[in-house]
């Protein structure tokens, strides 16, 4: 009976019409998945060039989200149904299927992030939409990729994806060292793959082969090199300069055996210019620090200027009130103190009231004393007075004309202390009299006559 049973059992498994059936509707369901992703992309691509990127995100989350996938589909009590449940569809698809489909998941998420608090609440609601920031923001869409796409091995991840990944994280996570970790895992999982472990053991539990590297360096073709260079450049030229490793970028593009002479020449001056850039922006941030500084010490001191001139302005008030107080009450003869009069009613009333009083002492005349006679020394310093005020009006108002009267007295004092000018103008004089002196005597002749 148990032979009989074991044979059965084994004819059982070993029935090539069980494989051919197995097979064909594997390849059935493959065929069917993979026009099910095709259709969807395309229907999440047209909603995302019509910027309905509410419905877009919809459309595309079944394909890359097992969880959204089987809560669209009725579920299926297989056991093979029960294993897919672990990864997306996306998964098990082809490689270019696989890098389109979340190139496009991280380009939604981008534009989602970029539509700001406001209007991304708007369309997605508060939680959902800080949910979707937050996967930027603190990193974890490399977790979310690596999982669902790629069944938990982070050395299998295309590197097409690693880079719109890492471009992602770059643009919105401020701490770019978790980026720096996982592009470290993917170059060294490219460049030494027998010691990816991660892909191994899931390999060896899935009963999948897994996919083998013809080039160390993963760059056997001109696509898989380009990939590259393009990692190298995210690497060497972003990530490792925000955290402020610009010996350790340099060094690592100077022992990469990817890039020859003239690429990592290129690099090393892309990564100087990159230093010098921030360098001069660190200057110009210091500068602009300064300039803020001066400017609020200048408003303070300003203010404080201001506030002791109003402080002047209030004391001067209250000196001129007393004053005016003061002034309102002065000592008569008798030195009892009486009010003067403000307004001119009050200074006619008062006036009468005085002349009533004292009419006698009023109908005297008052003699007023004649100002003595103006002495010489007086006329002289109002004479030197009038042209001191005369020069010091020409120099404020024709300083030129001021500079020409100088420069004519200077020549004319220079002129006179030579001698022989001195007898020239002597005898000039004297002539001039003499003719004066003849025309007055024949004008007296005449008159005489």
């Amino acid at each position: 009976m148990a032979p009989s049973s074991v044979t059965s059992v084994t004819t059982a498994h070993d029935d090539p019409s069980h494989y051919l059936s197995s097979s064909i509707s594997s390849l059935s369901s493959q065929r069917a998945q993979s026009s099910w992703l095709a259709k969807t992309y395309r229907q999440a691509a047209q909603l995302y060039l019509t910027r309905r990127l509410t419905e877009a995100l919809d459309a595309i989350e079944p394909a890359v989200f097992p969880e959204a996938f089987f809560s669209a589909q009725s579920a299926s009590s297989s056991d093979d149904d029960h294993v897919s449940r672990t990864a997306a569809p996306v998964a098990h698809s082809s490689k270019g299927t696989r890098v389109k489909i979340w190139s496009f998941y991280l380009t939604l998420l981008n534009a989602i992030i970029e539509l700001g608090p406001e209007e991304g609440k708007i369309a997605f609601g508060s939680t959902r939409y800080k949910g979707i920031v937050s996967k930027a923001k603190n990193g974890s869409i490399w977790d979310e990729v690596i999982r669902h796409g790629y069944n938990g091995s982070e050395g299998q991840v295309d590197g097409e994806v690693v880079a719109n990944i890492a471009t992602l994280v770059l643009t919105h996570m401020p701490d770019q060292r978790l980026n720096q970790q996982r592009l470290e895992n993917h170059l060294s999982a490219c460049m030494y793959p027998a010691f990816d472990i991660a892909a191994h053991m899931e390999a060896s539990h899935s009963g999948r082969p897994q996919p083998r590297r013809t080039d160390s360096a993963g760059t056997s073709t001109p696509r898989d090199l380009n990939t590259r260079l393009k990692l190298l450049e995210l690497y060497t030229l972003h990530v490792l300069p925000r955290n402020e490793q610009w010996d350790y970028a340099r060094d690592f593009i100077s022992m990469s055996e990817v890039l020859d002479e003239e690429r990592r020449e290129a690099f090393l001056n892309a990564l100087q210019s990159l230093k010098e850039e921030k360098s001069l922006d660190a200057i110009r941030a210091s500068e602009l620090k300064r300039r803020q500084e001066e400017e609020a010490e200048r408003r303070k001191y300003e203010e404080q200027r201001r506030k002791r001139e109003e402080t002047e302005v209030e004391e001067r008030q209250k000196r001129e009130e007393q004053q005016k107080q003061a002034r309102k009450s002065v000592p008569d003869a008798n030195g009892s103190a009486v009010s003067r009069p403000i307004s001119a009613k009050a200074s006619q009333t008062n006036g009468r009231d005085r002349q009533a009083a004292s009419q006698p002492r009023q109908n005297r005349p008052i003699r007023k004393n004649p100002p003595p006679p103006a002495t010489f020394y007086q006329r002289a310093s109002s004479a030197l007075f009038s042209i001191q005020s005369s020069l010091t009006h020409l120099m404020q108002h024709n300083p030129m004309a001021a500079l020409r009267y100088f420069l004519f007295v200077f020549a004319l004092v220079l002129a006179l202390a030579r001698r022989d000018i001195r007898q020239r103008v002597r005898r000039t004089f004297d002539e001039v009299l003499k003719r004066i002196m003849l025309t007055i005597g024949m004008a007296t002749k005449v008159s005489y006559i």
